[in-house]
């Protein structure tokens, strides 16, 4: 017997359930960024230390981000997704009750664990929704929730730290993700590939990862995601601290400041970037790639000029351009990875690509800039990030010499 097919309106639905549950991914994820400088005072922890705090959760985040892509192309992708947000909520509550630098790495780590489980699973879930051309937006939409879910995080975590003390932040923002939990697991799943690929003619695709090695759209689109993945994880983990020393803002003012601008630079760079990249694909088959490498290209001198700038002023304005040329690429480049892969393999597709833009990425920029910091000073080692930019913008151009070849090949 053949499924109801799925309305609009429940496909919205889902956007919005997916959507919501993604604000709390971020806001668990960046929380931790917002009380660096309670904990570093609390604990004693170097710079070193604190960037490792959150490279933890991101190298929990990639090693398990390939099995939940295995399984979640041979198993129910809405039930990982709730397990998923089950884990990493719990995991972040639980942070509050940790004792030291031992234990909270710990909590971080399960908070990758959980949070893989959902990352791996959920952007193509939610393509499968709509149609192909729709995706930019709708993995705009999607993702929308990263400025805002970061910005909420940073102003919860300030505010909550400070006036309770940084227990208190993760234990606040940790528990609201179990009640989404059931809602989650009882969505009704669309076919996989959508209205590409009838359920009934799914292939199975013996090559797997190997398949997606030999993808040079998905190589070079994964080398772009992980060179920004490495500034942005940099970026958000360290500009409030960063503002708290260089510009003397208390705890509380920097991360609502930094929050306050990131959300705005983000929505607006999110979602222009998935109506640019909608509208410029109609054009050319290279359309997503030209607007994110372009915008990752043009957002480098700002990000500079953030980190240099002398006075608070200049250093926001500076900011606000830089996420938001940086937020452009969200939904352009994430849309590659469905268009340049077989509907069979997305989720194997997303893993492959999460634990590369992780593992060259944030896994390590916190604990490298950390480093950098204690020898050469905050400022100074912020400025790897924007070269790190110009990186990604450069393999995205890379990338567009084979997208419409390897798009055709995704079809057969």
């Amino acid at each position: 017997m053949n499924p109801a097919p799925i309305s609009p309106s429940y496909s919205r639905y889902a956007l919005g359930l997916f959507l919501t549950v993604n604000l709390l991914n971020y806001i668990d994820r960046q929380v931790l960024f917002a009380v660096f400088p309670l904990i570093k005072i609390d604990l004693g922890l170097t710079d070193t230390e604190l960037g490792f705090l959150g490279s933890a959760f991101m190298l929990s985040y990639l090693v398990f981000a390939p099995l939940f892509g295995w399984l979640g192309d041979h198993w129910s992708r809405t039930r990982l997704a709730a397990g998923g947000l089950v884990i990493w909520s719990l995991a972040t509550a639980l942070a509050g009750f940790a004792s030291g630098n031992k234990t909270l790495m710990a909590a971080r780590g399960a908070v990758g664990v959980g949070e893989a489980s959902f990352g791996t699973v959920s952007p193509g879930l939610i393509s499968d929704f709509f149609p192909k051309e729709q995706r930019s937006r709708v993995l705009a939409w999607f993702y929308v929730a990263i400025p805002v879910g970061s910005a909420l995080g940073y102003f919860l975590g300030g505010v909550l730290g400070q006036r309770y003390g940084w227990h208190a932040a993760f234990l606040l923002v940790g528990v609201p993700g179990l009640l989404l939990a059931i809602p989650i697991a009882l969505l009704r799943s669309p076919p996989r590939g959508g209205s590409e690929l009838p359920e009934k003619s799914k292939e199975k695709v013996a090559t797997g990862y190997t398949a997606l090695l030999r993808n040079r759209s998905f190589r070079y689109n994964t080398l772009a995601l992980a060179a920004m993945t490495f500034a942005v994880g940099g970026l958000a983990q360290w500009l409030p601290s960063f503002l708290n020393r260089i510009h003397s803002l208390e705890v509380a003012k920097a991360n609502m400041l930094f929050g306050a601008t990131t959300v705005v630079a983000g929505i607006l760079g999110t979602l222009a970037g998935g109506w640019l990249g909608d509208r410029w694909q109609k054009k050319s088959g290279k359309g997503y790639l030209l607007v994110s490498g372009g915008g990752l290209l043009i957002g480098t001198p700002f990000a500079v000029w953030a980190i240099l700038a002398p006075g608070l002023t200049a250093c926001m304005i500076a900011i606000f351009f830089a996420e938001f040329f940086l937020f452009l690429n969200t939904g352009p480049l994430n849309t590659v990875i469905l268009n340049v892969t077989k509907p069979s393999i997305h989720a194997m597709a997303f893993a492959v690509s999460i634990f590369f833009s992780h593992a060259l990425g944030d896994a390590v920029s916190p604990t490298i800039l950390g480093l950098l910091s204690d020898q050469w000073g905050l400022r100074n080692a912020l400025l790897i990030t924007p070269v790190s930019m110009a990186l990604a913008g450069f393999f995205c151009f890379i990338c567009g010499r084979f997208v419409v070849e390897d798009m055709s090949q995704a079809k057969q």
